[in-house]
Formats: C-alpha cells, structure tokens, sequence
C-alpha cells in the first residue's frame, strides 16, 4: 500500500494496527523487508525491530514536529563523539500518514543498563560549549499544563487534584535557580539508553526530548527513574560519582523533583487510553501525589 493511501494519524489514532503498516511503507521505500517485524514499544513512539536486518524503525507520534532536527543534532552528536545509537546512512526522516519515521542501527541488548552506564554518556553530552542548531527550549510548564488539559482518562477530581499540585510547584519554582541553558537530553533513563558491544559501553537514544535547558532536568530525570522504578540504590551512587555531582545535595531538588515527576504523571494521562493498564498505573500515581517520594511506580 502506498505511503499516499495511508490515513493520516493522529494522537488518537497512534495505535500499534496504524504504527505498523506505517513503519512498513517505510522499511519498503527504504528497500528493506518488513515481513516479521517485533513490536518493542508503543508509548511515546512507535519502535519495531526488522528481522530481516539489524534495523530498528521509530515511528514518531504526530505531535512530535522537530524530528527534521533531531536526524540532524543525532549525526552532529556522533561526529562530536557523543555515545549515540547511529541512524542509518540514509535520506532521513522519512514522512508516511502525517508521522515522520526514523530508522536506525539495531544494538542487541546482552546485559541491563544500569544509572551508572549512563553517566559517562550523559557527561559527554553536557560538556559540550556551543551546538549549531536552533533545538526548543525545555517548557516542562507548558507541556504539563498541555497534558492536564488534553488527557481523556482523568476524572474532575483527578484535575483538580493535579493542577493544585502544579500550581503549587510554580510558586517553589520562581526562587529556584538552575544552571544556564545549555544542550540537555531531556529524558536520559534506563529505557532510553542502550549498551553498545561494539563500543563497549552504554550510548543514549531517543532524542525527540533534546531540548535546550538545564542540565538539572537531566540529573533530576535520573535521579527520579532509578528511585521511583526499584533500581539498586548503589547503581545511582555510582552515577553521582561518575558523573561528579548528586542533584540531591542541589538547593532546587526538591522542587525540580516534584516538577519532573508530575511531567511524568501528566504525559501518560495524555497518551494513555481508558481502561489500560497504563491507565490504571496513572490513576495510582494520582492517588499517590503528596505522599511518599519512595513508593514505587511501574513502568508504563
């Protein structure tokens, strides 16, 4: 079926039945068989993996309008020798049913990533001093405030509840003082790392989040996935020290905490749908807010 005839998707629409035969009209302009291919995750994107090629195809949902950027901050970053899953030396991205769709070398995953693989990666990328390209500045505010506004599963009360807890965190925020702006990830975690044999060594993907912003809302991201998701707390002390810095001991920690985690909270209110399992874990991480920072979330 031609790219053309494909209905365009929507935010409603992202499903795994429309992400597939998207990702296969691209794999075929690409000249690569999509017969086979594996679902590996559908959440903020769509990621297939080929079997017919160490290929990994990424569907990019359609409110994601930067991935023209991103192709290009990614090979900017390799040349740079910042530890980056490579994209295929191809004209890319490519645009099929309104999603623009990447595509990228498979890295077979042999062992877990942990917090502290991570460290060096995200080091690499903060050190950088100047970046040629003209990326988003972070709005954590305004994509929460977003999420409230268009999640379809959250009750009255669950707004409410979650714009009190954001309107409060706006009020801490304005006597928090970040470090300047410079090239961040804007989600470096667990899932959006992989290990690399070939490098031997952990190399950061996912980069629809590259923003311009503090490299706090890096460390803070860290900081919240290795507790909140039961990791070993000894993997983020071996972060704090490779890396060089422990955000917890920053005077800001608090609040950027409570700002990254109701992010987290919102996103998925916006991109789940009712009566999931995702659905469910958001519900329950509503229910929790203002409690306990150490209960433990599942991963959705």
């Amino acid at each position: 079926m031609a790219g053309r005839e494909l209905t365009h998707l929507t935010e409603v629409t992202f499903s795994p039945d429309r992400t597939k035969l998207v990702a296969s009209e691209a794999c075929r302009r690409a000249g690569l068989g999509p017969a086979g291919m594996v679902l590996l995750r559908h959440q903020t994107n769509a990621v297939y993996r080929l079997t017919t090629a160490p290929v990994v195809v990424k569907v990019v949902r359609p409110g994601i309008k930067h991935t023209d950027d991103v192709v290009k901050l990614v090979r900017w970053l390799a040349e740079q020798d910042v530890p980056t899953v490579p994209l295929l030396d191809i004209e890319q991205p490519m645009h099929v049913a309104g999603c623009a769709v990447t595509l990228w070398r498979y890295l077979p995953q042999d062992q877990a990533v942990s917090a502290a693989d991570i460290a060096q990666p995200l080091l690499s990328l903060h050190s950088l001093k100047t970046v040629p390209f003209a990326l988003p500045k972070l709005d954590a505010l305004g994509m929460i405030r977003h999420s409230i506004e268009a999640s379809t599963i959250i009750s009255d009360d669950e707004r409410a509840v979650l714009e009190e807890f954001f309107n409060d965190v706006c009020d801490r925020l304005q006597f928090v003082e970040t470090s300047g702006p410079r090239l961040i990830h804007g989600d470096p975690q667990h899932r959006n790392t992989l290990w690399d044999n070939d490098a031997q060594g952990a190399v950061l993907c996912d980069w629809e989040s590259a923003v311009f912003g503090p490299v706090e809302w890096d460390l803070v991201t860290i900081e919240v996935h290795s507790r909140r998701f039961g990791f070993d707390p000894e993997e983020y002390r071996q972060f704090c020290q490779l890396y060089g810095r422990d955000v917890r001991e920053w005077a800001g920690y608090e609040v950027l905490k409570d700002l990254r985690e109701l992010r987290m909270i919102t996103t998925n209110a916006r991109k789940s749908a009712q009566g999931t399992p995702q659905a469910a874990e958001v519900h329950r991480r509503i229910a929790q807010l203002g409690e306990s920072s150490d209960s433990r979330w599942f991963i959705i």
